[in-house]
């Protein structure tokens, strides 16, 4: 691994503090851009800074050409564009090739359905943000693990009080729809994220006069961030990830839902934890589990 590279995951881990998931990530597509350009070029005649945008777009058909998919690619292509701006920042390259580099279009897919390879992106994205240490960043970060690693409704988060959280046993107390009273798991990540969120909600408490010390999620003036608020920043990712398709902060929900019962979950325990008081609206998600399952077939199958 050269100086760049080596510089460039101690910035990511050491400053930036993202997840481990995430550096692996990016530890792998960069690993696969070094492997095209000494295809490509020829081991040691090539340099970062020699690089160009048609390299990029090379390297995007040397993805598409190893079976990659469209998500996956528009991932390393994220990767490859953090690393570019960090080189370029540092003063290491003399421009940003990967500054104005557009990822392929998306595949069609079910409405409101975020996939497993979305939401990975979503998270490293919400996490290079986060890792800034900026109020905003934290926040919007924990919004997302909430609604997609607890699977709560829209009102749930925005209603969540501080008070509510147990982190130490990682759950926390929602009420659901005409008040019902639930507990929730939360999640590793998502107990870190919050973890780096309260500094940051304490200092603005301080900062403003008639701050909201009850409600977990602030805005920034210290009071309850609004629904619209969550709504907004929740479809500002989704946007990125998965564009055109309308994603809202259900689809967090609905994904959360599906993505369980793809993994094999008991429709019961689903249906506790969306806190569903009729068996029949959880199974909306067991039919989009099938109709994503039909997909496959049609498509790979020779004879469908």
């Amino acid at each position: 691994m050269d100086a760049d590279v080596s510089r460039f995951f101690e910035h990511l881990e050491s400053e930036r503090r993202l997840s481990p998931r995430t550096v692996v990530a990016y530890r792998k597509d960069l690993a696969d851009l070094r492997s095209f350009l000494d295809e490509h070029y020829g081991a040691g005649e090539w340099a970062w800074g020699t690089v160009e945008r048609i390299d990029f777009r090379a390297f995007m058909g040397w993805c598409d050409r190893k079976g990659l998919g469209r998500r996956t690619v528009a991932r390393k292509l994220s990767a490859i564009r953090t690393f570019y701006r960090f080189l370029h920042l540092e003063d290491r390259v003399p421009s940003d090739p990967a500054r104005r580099l557009r990822s392929p279009k998306m595949e069609k897919r079910l409405p409101g359905h975020v996939t497993a390879a979305d939401i990975a992106g979503i998270f490293s994205g919400a996490e290079l943000r986060a890792a800034e240490n900026t109020f905003r960043g934290t926040r919007n970060l924990v919004i997302l693990e909430l609604l997609y690693g607890s699977g709560l409704r829209l009102s749930e988060l925005h209603g969540l009080d501080l008070r509510a959280l147990d982190l130490q046993r990682g759950q926390t107390k929602v009420f659901g729809k005409g008040s019902k009273e639930r507990l929730v798991p939360v999640t590793g990540s998502a107990r870190r994220a919050i973890g780096r969120y309260l500094p940051r909600r304490l200092e603005l408490q301080a900062a403003s006069m008639t701050p909201d010390r009850e409600a977990l999620l602030l805005n920034r003036w210290g009071k309850r961030l609004s629904r619209r608020s969550i709504q907004t920043v929740v479809r500002r990712f989704l946007d990125d990830a998965a564009p055109g398709l309308g994603l809202s902060a259900h689809s967090l929900r609905h994904s959360f839902a599906t993505h369980l019962l793809d993994a094999g979950a008991d429709l019961m325990a689903v249906k506790e934890l969306l806190g569903h008081v009729s068996l029949s609206t959880t199974q909306v998600y067991t039919h989009t589990s099938k109709e994503r399952l039909r997909q496959v077939y049609r498509r790979s199958h020779p004879r469908s």
